[in-house]
C-alpha cells in the first residue's frame, strides 16, 4: 500500500480551528476547564489547541498541563525494551475542573484508559471529555469514545495512522500506510 495523506497542512489547520470553536461553544471562557495533553504525541496537538484557543479568546488564562502515562499502561512490563517516561507537567489541581483530555489518535482506547487512571492522581475532575485528531473507530478494545473528533477513519488492523508535526517531523500532515501501530 502506498502511503496516503489524510490531512495536509491546510486541512489540519482548518480542523484545529473547528475543534477550538467546538470547545469554546462548550467551555465558554475556560474558567472552570483545563486542557491536558497526553505524552508524548498528544502534547503536540494540545499545544496547538491551547495556542489557538488563547488567540481566539485573547487570553492566556487557560489551564494547560501535560500528562505522562508510562507507568499506568497495561503493557508497561510487557515491552521488550524499557519504556522511557516523559515529564508530567500539571501545576494545578484538577479537583472539580472540566478536563479536556487531548491525544492525537484514538485506536484501541488503552492509552486513554491509562490517562484516566493517571488523571485521578491529580484530583477528582467534575467531567472529562476526550478530543482526538483522528478516531480509528473500528478497532476499540475498550468502550471509550471521543466527544471532539478532527476526522474519523475506517481502516484495517494492518494499516498505520501517523501524525507528523512540523516541530518534530518537519511538516504537518496525517497519513496512512501499511504497518502496525
Amino acid at each position: 500500500m502506498q502511503p496516503r495523506v489524510i490531512l495536509d497542512s491546510k486541512k489540519l489547520n482548518i480542523t484545529l480551528t473547528r475543534l477550538c470553536h467546538q470547545l469554546i461553544e462548550q467551555h465558554k471562557d475556560f474558567s472552570e476547564s483545563a486542557i491536558i495533553g497526553v505524552q508524548p504525541r498528544g502534547v503536540f496537538l494540545a499545544d496547538r489547541i491551547y495556542k489557538k484557543l488563547a488567540q481566539i479568546l485573547n487570553t492566556k488564562n487557560i489551564l494547560y498541563g501535560k500528562l505522562d502515562i508510562t507507568f499506568y499502561r497495561d503493557d508497561f512490563r510487557l515491552k521488550s525494551k524499557p519504556m522511557i517516561a516523559d515529564k508530567t507537567d500539571i501545576t494545578f489541581s484538577l479537583e472539580g475542573k472540566n478536563i479536556i483530555l487531548i491525544d492525537d489518535v484514538l485506536y484501541t482506547g488503552r492509552t486513554i484508559r491509562s490517562a484516566l487512571d493517571a488523571i485521578l492522581d491529580f484530583g477528582r475532575p467534575a467531567d472529562v471529555e476526550l478530543l482526538v485528531l483522528i478516531d480509528r473507530r473500528l478497532h476499540r478494545h475498550l468502550p471509550i469514545q471521543a466527544k471532539y473528533v478532527g476526522q474519523t477513519i475506517d481502516s484495517i488492523t494492518s494499516e498505520k495512522v501517523k501524525v507528523d508535526w512540523k516541530e518534530t517531523d518537519g511538516a504537518d500532515k496525517v497519513w496512512m500506510t501499511e504497518g502496525k501501530d
